[in-house]
């Protein structure tokens, strides 16, 4: 079958100021299996630019597609675009079907089937074997009900969804599809050549608000060497100087993560490594660190979400204050930038607590913050906990941690907002960090925090426009659950635990198109 792959243009000030690009691993990751499947499948990646929809409609269409596939990262807040193309496609052809899958679908499958009926199908959980499985039903005109971790309207046009499928036990199995893309047109960290991979999913984890943890249902890895000689091979052959890793805790096993590093050392290749993890595993592996550095590892986000106990205890994160700050210590001493997460909106703030909590991020000293807001996910337990707060912002494009959109009863938005505004600004321009951006003594860390100063500064400025002049907020909305609907944490694991799926090619790395 002839199929296209859809990355929607996404709306959120993270894509749109920066200048870089990274390429849709998502999508690329259902582009292998179904290229080894015999299917022809290209990917329309309409971030570049970013192109009108009806320009990246057009070109999907072009080739005349049995199918086309929608799917972002961005999941919640890319949904409004992703309704807009599939509308699109219906209008000028019907007869091409399309499938959506992602985070938001695979939980709100049942409203969006009822809703619209521009989607045909939408793949609940991990592609890879579900989307092969799906096209191949379809092509065969085989039974749909017989396809695990799908959704569809059944012959009396009701939302359907068939048994869950099994999670992918052996994540080397299907290799991702780099061919579809010109690796060269991407890039991250102010330019440099880079692509996004995962070395492991899921989160072991019980984070009560975190949207990822029950999507990946169960945490796992990729094998060690296997993915550092993808590493290699995509520097070797393809000139890449940066991996972002998307992965929710790459760290979680001591024993794998310790052999990638080990493996990456022996590969010899300088390759930058950024990504996101706990604090409690960096200073578990205070006495590796220095190998962190030598494989390539030169940023970590650490989800330290608050600087408050309660809050911390609230959301069942886990970690603890002392360790979030033992962490960003053992990362310098180890020549490793530290970005901390700080989230404003889990309790209802007051003033001094905002003080506290930037006081606390003064004593953290970390090299860069990222400051966002609770953004709940009906899935997730902390929805169920939110439930009855007001709604301010209804716009699901601004459903992406950067957007305010729970009512606080102390602060009104203007308040909260410009209070977390001030806070980045006097974390990142206080003396030390200051210092550390004009005058430290590695070029490469010097060139990353001055990047990312930079890019922060225009993101800066272009929230506080934009909640002036552009962004519209309710004073009275309707509740959480008047929203999204009723809470779905019985639902939040979306796979089930399973054995190996049906191997398509040899296990490996495909380091061709025609491997």
């Amino acid at each position: 079958m002839k199929i296209v792959l859809i990355n929607p243009p996404h709306t959120a000030i993270g894509s749109r100021v920066p200048d870089d690009h990274l390429p849709p691993l998502g999508l690329l990751a259902l582009g292998g299996p179904l290229i080894d499947a015999g299917h022809e499948v290209r990917l329309v990646d309409a971030e570049f630019g970013p192109m009108l929809l009806a320009a990246a409609v057009q070109d999907a269409l072009s080739g005349h597609p049995d199918c086309i596939l929608i799917g972002h990262s961005g999941s919640t807040s890319a949904h409004p675009t992703a309704l807009e193309i599939a509308r699109m496609v219906k209008h000028i052809d019907p007869a091409t079907m399309v499938i959506y899958g992602g985070v938001f679908p695979t939980y709100h499958w049942r409203d969006i089937l009822a809703e619209t009926d521009v989607f045909d199908f939408i793949v609940r959980g991990e592609g890879e074997a579900t989307i092969v499985a799906l096209v191949e039903a379809l092509e065969r005109r085989r039974p749909l009900s017989g396809v695990a971790g799908i959704a569809f309207r059944d012959d009396l046009r009701r939302p359907f969804a068939t048994k869950p499928a099994s999670t992918i036990a052996d994540l080397d199995e299907y290799r991702i599809g780099w061919y579809l893309i010109d690796i060269s047109r991407y890039s991250y960290w102010g330019g440099k050549r880079a692509v996004v991979m995962q070395f492991s999913r899921g989160c072991p984890h019980l984070c009560n608000y975190c949207g990822q943890r029950g999507f990946w249902t169960r945490w796992r890895h990729r094998d060690p060497v296997k993915f550092a000689q993808e590493i290699a091979w995509l520097h070797r052959e393809h000139g890449v100087e940066l991996i972002n890793l998307a992965d929710e805790n790459p760290t979680s096993s001591k024993k794998a993560w310790r052999a990638f590093l080990d493996a990456m050392i022996a590969e010899n290749v300088p390759v930058l490594i950024v990504g996101s993890t706990r604090a409690d595993d960096i200073v578990r592996d205070a006495d590796s660190l220095h190998l962190y550095r030598k494989a390539g590892v030169i940023r970590w986000l650490l989800g330290m979400e608050n600087t408050d106990e309660k809050t911390l205890a609230l959301i069942r994160k886990g970690g603890s204050t002392s360790s979030d700050r033992e962490a960003i210590r053992l990362l310098r001493l180890n020549g490793i930038l530290s970005m901390a997460t700080w989230v404003a909106g889990f309790e209802d703030e007051r003033f001094r607590d905002l003080w506290r909590g930037f006081r606390q991020l003064i004593a953290y000293d970390p090299d860069q913050i990222q400051a966002l807001y609770v953004t709940p996910h009906r899935w997730t337990p902390f929805f169920r906990m939110a439930r009855d707060r007001k709604v301010i912002q209804l716009d699901a494009r601004l459903w992406d941690y950067k957007h305010q959109v729970l009512q606080m009863t102390r602060l009104k938005p203007w308040m909260l907002f410009f209070s977390v505004k001030l806070i980045e600004l006097a974390v990142q321009s206080r003396p030390k960090a200051l210092a550390r951006i004009l005058f430290h003594k590695d070029p490469e860390q010097r060139h990353s925090m001055r990047w990312y100063t930079q890019m922060g500064r225009r993101v800066w400025f272009r929230e506080v426009w934009g909640f002036l002049a552009r962004d519209r907020r309710l004073k009275d909305g309707p509740t959480l659950a008047e929203f999204w609907g009723a809470p779905q944490d019985e639902e939040e694991e979306s796979m089930v635990f399973g054995h190996p799926a049906r191997k398509l090619t040899p296990p490996g790395i495909a380091i061709s198109p025609s491997a």
